[in-house]
């Protein structure tokens, strides 16, 4: 059994790696580079698989690009190791047993994504087969920088908020690929009997023109079907180009977000901000973050390290007060005293519905301080100000440095 001081310091050194690994501020130096080793790593391994495609560069270079693929294997199964250890920390899987946070957690895409672009090096040890031949697992870690890229997030999102609309664009183009290849079997299949005898042989040709590809191997030659085949084509232009529409305004939705009023608006109620000027609350709201929170999900953990200030975009979240709890809507925002202060959450808060949280960082905020003297002198005589109404109260002091 080990004692509370051990169990204490080993959930510290949990917390820190969890930080380390998927919480990145730039404040906080042991973040920034480990995230911006493993960047570097991905597109150097990534670069490695590339370039031992092309003979001319690999001849004579095999034992460097191994070591290449085995550093990459090793400090990518260790990271994946510690992410897994970790799990427990992330805040919707705060109240789990931590092997049950850790099977939730490995059955995330992105978990898999790891799993995945580490299993060639260990499939090669037990199963005799080249390793190139993996290659396809290899390239996979290229997803990875989905976790260090803000835009890649907000595609995902916009993909996953647009889902039942892209699967009813899916529908409609299968649709329409059936259509088209009984119709082009009925009218070619006595002077095409090999190409369009059947409709099966037939969805070749109504997927490469649907597609608007047109490979040319297999094209109709009877009046009625280049009729069919000229719909066809039309139908596939409108087909296609309705998916692309609809992730592209999710897309434009998802990165704007924050410049919608209604965050103007929740951004000038802080009494932290009540003091910027226009042109300073716009510079602010670049560095909103959203994020979309399911329904009864823990966000913020009593205990832990403040890091970040939350606005509700939309739904309800609760705070979890023993007393009586208070329910916060669409406009509200809490956490703000986390920019400045050296605190921990006082709190559980739970989303009573599915939310959209737009997220400030402590980091940004004191970079952007740093990087503007109007926004510090203005945000420094407001928190001198909220000082001084607390009588000089410790809790309130400590305002210029927050705690990464």
């Amino acid at each position: 059994m080990s004692s509370a001081p051990q169990r204490e310091g080993i959930a510290r050194l949990r917390q820190r790696i969890h930080f380390a690994l998927d919480y990145s501020t730039p404040n906080d130096r042991l973040s920034v580079a480990v995230h911006r080793a493993l960047v570097f790593l991905v597109i150097l391994s990534v670069s490695a698989i590339v370039l031992e495609s092309v003979p001319e560069v690999s001849l004579g270079r095999e034992k460097l690009f191994l070591f290449v693929e085995l550093v990459a294997i090793i400090l990518f199964t260790i990271e994946y190791l510690l992410r897994i250890w970790s799990a427990s920390e992330h805040t919707p899987y705060a109240e789990m047993h931590p092997w049950l946070a850790r099977w939730h957690f490995v059955r995330t895409p992105l978990a898999i994504v790891d799993l995945l672009s580490t299993l060639p090096l260990y499939i090669v040890l037990f199963v005799d087969t080249d390793l190139r031949v993996l290659l396809i697992f290899r390239l996979l870690r290229f997803f990875k920088l989905a976790r260090y890229s803000p835009g890649m997030r907000s595609l995902a999102a916009a993909i996953q908020s647009e889902r039942n609309a892209l699967a009813a664009s899916a529908v409609l183009l299968i649709g329409a690929m059936l259509l088209s290849s009984s119709l082009i079997h009925l009218a070619e299949r006595h002077v095409q009997p090999d190409n369009f005898g059947t409709i099966p042989g037939s969805m070749w040709w109504a997927i490469v023109t649907l597609t608007t590809v047109g490979y040319g191997d297999v094209v109709p030659i009877t009046l009625a079907g280049r009729i069919i085949a000229s719909f066809t084509m039309v139908t596939g232009m409108l087909m296609l180009a309705l998916p692309i529409g609809i992730v592209a305004t999710a897309f434009s939705e998802e990165i704007h977000r924050h410049e919608f009023v209604v965050t103007w608006g929740m951004l000038a109620r802080v009494p932290l901000f009540s003091s910027l000027n226009a042109s300073e609350i716009a510079e602010l709201m670049q560095y909103l973050r959203a994020q979309t929170v399911p329904e009864d999900t823990l966000i913020v953990r009593r205990g832990d390290p403040a890091r970040c200030m939350y606005f509700i975009a939309s739904g309800a979240v609760e705070i979890e007060e023993p007393a009586h709890p208070i329910r916060l809507e669409e406009g509200d925002f809490f956490g703000e005293v986390s920019l400045l202060r050296n605190t921990q959450r006082s709190a559980n808060i739970r989303t009573l519905q599915a939310t959209k949280l737009l997220m400030l960082d402590a980091g940004d905020v004191h970079a952007l301080m740093e990087r503007n003297p109007e926004i510090r002198e203005a945000i420094e005589t407001l928190a001198a100000q909220r000082h001084s109404e607390r009588g000089g109260n410790p809790d309130a002091e400590d305002f210029s440095r927050p705690r990464f």
